[in-house]
């Protein structure tokens, strides 16, 4: 059974965060995901779970200045201390709230940096997230991104990412499949989530072109949902997308695909 999960971050944006939670229950949702949680209160949120019953199914590392430009600092050479502290701050985030899974963005690569610096880092600093998160009994999950939404992001494709986790050998490491950026980045949607999907333990989803909502853009979300649902999947996939026309009145794409909520 396909499990939607609403991402708090891209949906119900005409209301305040705090605010969003009741929202997401109130239009069916059990789950819910968004990118980062550090500037609320831990306790707060974890009201707000409480009271509408809701799973957090994911958060991210710390990303560095995303107001900036900054889409994750794990592959930046200069920057491991920062990338532990916010390990810990994440940990500590994920233990009020429950969440059982958390995404390091590998970020984009400094200037001057070569690839394989940038690899290293990003190797290092995953197996010490890897660490630290099993120690809490939490995954920890890297998702590649498209090059043409965040030119120069290191983790761009699924081969790399799963090259990726072998090389750190953790077992508590695995891919965030966004359908949205592999559409863009490889197509080949069904194979590649059929060949992985072991390694697959999260994803996120939205229509391409415009990143919309599902029946929006050429990708057969129908097709998608009923194959992945015959695999087998059983994690949560995040609506991450950006409501065409308000994010209420672009729900109906649900029943139109045949998810029951």
């Amino acid at each position: 059974m396909i499990k939607l999960a609403a991402n708090l971050t891209m949906l119900f944006t005409e209301i305040p965060f705090m605010q969003r939670f009741e929202a997401a229950a109130s239009a069916g949702f059990r789950g819910v995901e968004f990118l980062f949680p550090y500037a609320f209160d831990a306790q707060e949120i974890a009201e707000q779970l409480r009271r509408h019953q809701l799973t957090l199914v994911l958060h991210n590392l710390p990303p560095g200045n995303w107001d900036g430009g900054e889409r994750g600092i794990a592959c930046h050479p200069d920057r491991t201390e920062e990338f532990e502290a916010g390990v810990a701050s994440a940990v500590h985030y994920a233990t009020i709230l429950g969440t059982s899974q958390l995404n390091c963005l590998a970020g984009i690569v400094p200037a001057g940096v070569t690839h394989a610096a940038a690899e290293q880092t990003l190797l290092r600093n995953l197996s010490y997230a890897a660490t630290e998160l099993k120690k809490h009994q939490i995954r920890l999950l890297i998702e590649p991104i498209n090059t043409f939404d965040i030119p120069g992001f290191f983790l761009s494709g699924t081969a790399q990412a799963v090259d990726l986790i072998k090389k750190t050998g953790a077992d508590n490491l695995f891919v965030q499949y966004d359908i949205y950026h592999m559409q863009r980045m490889e197509g080949e949607l069904i194979n590649t989530i059929r060949a992985n999907l072991p390694m697959i333990k999260h994803m996120q989803l939205a229509d391409t072109p415009g990143r919309f909502e599902p029946g929006t853009g050429e990708i057969n979300y129908r097709t998608l949902f009923a194959e992945i649902d015959a695999m087998g999947y059983d994690g949560w996939i995040g609506c991450e997308y950006k409501p065409k026309e308000g994010t209420v009145a672009g729900l109906g794409w649900r029943a139109e695909h045949g998810i029951k909520v």
